[in-house]
């Protein structure tokens, strides 16, 4: 085996179990210097534990890790990191509070008293000029997008001397342009002799980006093989055990009156003049890069951002929305697309994340939480939605990124919404847990709940509505039906092509 094909990182029988629960059984896993090697599995499959294994998050219970060939034991982060391994997350991981700079170069410090700024600033410029990113690194964090912080943690591995650089779901709330560059700047790394592990849902990028492929299911390995050893098809079938045949599915039906309209709805710096209406029972999706003002939009009509300009209408009359309370008294509910900020309290039970917006209606005239019908109603959902917890008290920090997902929407289920609105509900959730939730939107339709769905996956946008507003740069571009519901057609607008 020569220094080029030999392993740089090897996984080798891998197990760990927390309490009862066992995560990976006997795991082995090789990483070549130059390779793109793509991990895929639902979630709960074990990813997230191999992954935090060799970041030095985890040790394993049984089995060994080792660095070209040595056995090593990674008993923290700075491990990792001193033997060259970074790790970039499905949730960006910045300080919000410092700049683009000082996330880029945090923990890296020379030693000295003094900080040269415009040094510092320079040399992040660099690295961001390489991504193609133009962000200004004296830029706050907290004043980033998704798309931007994600671009921040890239930058930051990038700012290290990395010998092996695991990408946990680094897409998922990038836009098709973006995704790109940012392939053009992985296959540059591997290229240089980088080992890449790639992991991601999304089955097209894994296909265009990797040279092996490894399926882990229920914790256990289930096969790794080259890329053109293998087919969807055959992917899927060992990532869930079984044949899935359409993930896009709904069945369309003649929708209700209107529940939902604005009118020159504006928020400064934002969006403005955007017009539409949502009726009972239908799909009505938002597409556009990110960027596009799409998620600005929903924050405005859940009372997050409230809207500084124009008419809102629940059922023809105007209602004014200024808080989250205000349009959920009006029966309007809001799936975030940041989930850890906007949607859950990670510290928190299940059971507690799930009855937190309809908290009053579990509160007793004595003023005490009857904590018996709570996790009662609360069961009801873990059993709809196939939420995988090993019980009802669990913290929700503690499950994976789909049965997160699926919590946040038995959150808002719960309080049985008219107007349901969906803001990247499939980013980062492995194709079983994506079917599902495609089942739930077309399940909500059908009993007549007007849908809002904002996604920058475009056939997911295409398949699941019955209609399409695009937007760009805070503005409407149009709204697309019947046989404009193409493609070519929404992405046109979506750039700026008249």
């Amino acid at each position: 085996m020569t220094p080029a094909t030999r392993p740089v990182l090897s996984v080798v029988d891998a197990t760990k179990s927390f309490g009862p629960t066992l995560a990976l059984q006997g795991v082995s896993l090789d990483l070549i210097p130059g390779e793109i090697h793509s991990l895929v599995g639902e979630n709960g499959a074990g990813k997230s534990t191999l992954i935090k294994m060799m970041a030095g998050l985890y040790r394993p219970d049984a089995g060994h890790l080792a660095v070209d060939g040595e056995p090593v034991e990674l008993r923290s982060p700075a491990d990792a990191q001193s033997l060259g391994i970074a790790c970039i997350y499905q949730e960006p991981l910045v300080f919000p509070d410092l700049t683009v700079s000082e996330n880029i170069f945090m923990g890296q410090s020379d030693g000295g008293r003094l900080v040269h700024w415009r040094d510092l600033h320079a040399r992040a410029g660099e690295i961001l000029d390489q991504l193609e990113v133009d962000v200004d690194p004296r830029t706050v964090a907290s004043q980033l997008t998704v798309a931007g912080q994600q671009a921040v943690e890239i930058a930051k591995a990038m700012s290290r001397r990395v010998r092996v650089l695991i990408m946990d779901e680094p897409t998922a709330a990038l836009s098709a342009h973006e995704v790109d560059r940012l392939f053009r700047q992985v296959r540059r790394l591997a290229a240089s002799g980088v080992a890449i592990l790639f992991v991601s849902h999304r089955l097209d990028e894994v296909f265009e980006l990797s040279s092996r492929i490894t399926v882990l299911r229920d914790g256990r390995h289930i096969s790794t093989r080259a890329v053109g050893e293998v087919t969807e098809v055959s992917l899927i079938r060992d990532m869930v055990g079984r044949d899935l045949s359409d993930f896009f599915r709904r069945v369309a039906h003649e929708p209700g009156d209107v529940a939902l309209s604005v009118e020159s709805l504006g928020r400064d710096g934002a969006f403005e003049d955007i017009s539409f209406e949502v009726r009972s029972g239908e799909v009505l999706g938002f597409a556009g890069l990110v960027g596009s003002g799409r998620t600005e939009v929903a924050e405005a009509l859940f009372g997050v951002q409230p809207a500084d300009a124009g008419i809102i209408r629940r059922e023809g009359e105007a209602v004014d929305i200024r808080t989250p309370r205000d349009a959920m008294a009006r029966g309007i509910a809001y799936v975030s697309e940041d989930r850890r900020r906007l949607g859950l309290s990670l510290p928190q039970s299940v059971t507690a994340n799930i009855t937190l917006p309809g908290l009053r209606k579990f509160v007793s005239r004595w003023r005490l939480v009857d904590r018996t019908a709570e996790r009662r109603a609360a069961d009801v959902y873990r059993q709809r939605l196939r939420i995988a917890s090993p019980s009802l008290l669990t913290p929700v920090g503690n499950l994976s990124g789909g049965n997160q997902q699926k919590v946040m929407l038995a959150k808002w289920l719960e309080t049985k919404p008219s107007v349901m609105i969906f803001d990247e509900p499939t980013r980062g959730i492995d194709v079983g847990t994506k079917a599902d939730v495609h089942e739930l939107i077309g399940e909500l339709a059908r009993a007549g709940v007007a849908v809002i769905l904002i996604s920058s996956d475009l056939p997911e946008v295409l398949a699941m509505s019955d209609r399409v507003l695009v937007m760009r740069e805070g503005r409407q571009m149009g709204i697309f039906a019947g046989t404009d519901l193409e493609q070519e057609r929404i992405m046109t607008a979506a750039v700026g092509i008249t």
